[in-house]
């Protein structure tokens, strides 16, 4: 309501008086029509955001002797929300009386999410991977995370060239974001580097070259074991990815097993780059090598619910709930989301090293991602629920 001040104060007191009588007249003489009870925003909101999702498979496909293609669609939606190329979802099932997660790189594209189609190439390496590998079927249910991650294209911080180096089922998000540029949706032009041991294990190999031949990506593939026409030999080493690219003015992105990152950190080092220039595709923490390991006892708090189950010190907490069949809540897996955030209430622990992503918060205050920390002794943890 405009107010404006008059020449005289009680005049200002006079139309102060009547503020209330007005309001009151003016909500008398609003409309009685009920409000919505479904708002485009919220619904916006719970498109793009549903949290957990049923899904179907629909088709399998193998890509390799230990690589499988496993197509989804959503069973309690029309579409998959809309996400960035080279993001993830975690996959949740029971196997063997176990409930089991882990989180996959998307390899579809954004826009095929919205035709309600999802895919993942998933690698026998894993007691869960081994299961999708094996013995999944179409028609066969699991709950998928909405898809997460930071591994993705930024303009505002990534160069307009971006390297990218794949190893193993390190694939597929690149795979995502090269049929996302052919789409319109990205604008980065790709250079990306496929390494493996033979041209058998080269994974997604008739799509890249499709995509190449279209402009959307120029794939150079690396063979460490096989010499063969048209293909480079031996590792993405510095000198090999200088002959296609000017490497200080690329922003890199690399997804494969952990000895790939420590050679490809290696070969970089004497350039001397900025940290953001290079960007890494988190993987699981998985069991840590412990010679004889002992088993202690795990007291989880979940609301009103207490559960006790037995960890080993090799594996993480997240495992051990897992294992006794607890749905603890999880992404990433590798200690950055902060999904599992929990508190600590009792009991010795470890941090995986290099994986510690709690802020100094959490340090202080006593939380833990079960995702990455191994008991030391007896320990007792109170965790959010999985919704």
């Amino acid at each position: 309501m405009k107010f404006q001040k008059q020449i005289f104060g009680f005049m200002d007191m006079l139309r102060f008086k009547q503020l209330v009588p007005n309001r009151r007249k003016a909500l008398a003489s609003g409309a009685d029509t009920p409000l919505p009870k479904r708002y485009r925003v919220n619904e916006l909101a719970k498109a793009l955001h549903p949290g957990r999702m049923q899904v179907e498979v629909t088709a399998l496909r193998p890509l390799t002797d230990r690589m499988t293609e496993l197509t989804f669609r959503r069973v309690d939606g029309d579409a998959f929300p809309f996400f960035r190329a080279g993001q993830y979802v975690s996959l949740q099932g029971t196997v063997e009386g176990s409930v089991v997660s882990r989180p996959y790189s998307i390899s579809s594209s954004p826009r095929e999410a919205l035709e309600n189609k999802l895919t993942l190439g998933v690698e026998n390496a894993g007691f869960f991977s081994e299961y999708l590998n094996r013995q999944v079927k179409v028609g066969d249910r699991f709950l998928m995370t909405e898809p997460a991650g930071e591994f993705h294209y930024e303009t505002l911080r990534d160069q307009k060239q971006i390297v990218c180096v794949a190893g193993g089922s390190g694939i597929t998000p690149f795979l995502s974001m090269a049929k996302s540029r052919k789409e319109g949706d990205e604008s980065y032009e790709m250079i990306l580097f496929y390494g493996a041991r033979d041209e058998a294990h080269l994974a997604y190999k008739a799509e890249l070259d499709a995509l190449a031949a279209e402009g959307a990506v120029k794939v150079v593939y690396v063979l460490s074991d096989e010499t063969r026409e048209g293909y480079e030999h031996g590792f993405v080493s510095a000198e090999l990815m200088a002959k296609y690219a000017d490497l200080q003015k690329v922003t890199f992105f690399l997804c494969g097993p952990a000895a790939m990152y420590a050679f490809i950190a290696k070969e970089l080092a004497p350039l001397h780059l900025p940290v953001k220039a290079v960007r890494k595709d988190a993987t699981c923490c998985g069991n840590r090598t412990v010679e004889n390991p002992r088993t202690f006892t795990l007291t989880v708090h979940i609301r009103d619910k207490v559960y006790t189950v037995p960890a080993r010190e090799d594996e993480t907490l997240l495992a051990a709930m897992e294992r006794a069949g607890i749905q603890a809540p999880n992404k990433c897996r590798a200690g950055g989301c902060g999904y599992c955030h929990s508190k600590w209430l009792g009991g010795e622990f470890v941090v995986a090293e290099g994986r510690d992503g709690r802020r100094a918060a959490d340090r202080k205050f006593g939380f833990v991602h079960p995702c990455v920390t191994y008991p030391q002794a007896d320990m007792e943890i109170d965790v959010p629920p999985a919704e």
